[in-house]
């Protein structure tokens, strides 16, 4: 599982990328977390509201700080 957290480093960002952690810590899996912070990139998936998160390159939260409780259910699928 690859999950990438898309931001330009701001708090926010931070924020999600160490919810992610969290979440994957708890839930007890193996997943590659992966920081996207070049804006071009993010741009080019069709992101214009950061942070973001995706999964397996399928964009599931966009524009906000989704909590651990979201992250965990998006995880486990």
């Amino acid at each position: 599982m690859k999950v990438e957290v898309l931001g330009t480093g701001c708090a926010k960002c931070k924020r999600l990328a160490k919810n992610v952690e969290t979440a994957i810590k708890e839930l007890g899996i193996e997943a590659e977390v992966v920081k996207v912070d070049d804006i071009t990139e993010i741009m080019d998936r069709g992101v214009m509201l950061t942070p973001a998160l995706a999964v397996d390159g399928e964009l599931k939260v966009s524009g906000r700080v989704a909590d651990v409780k979201e992250i965990k259910e998006i995880l486990q699928g």
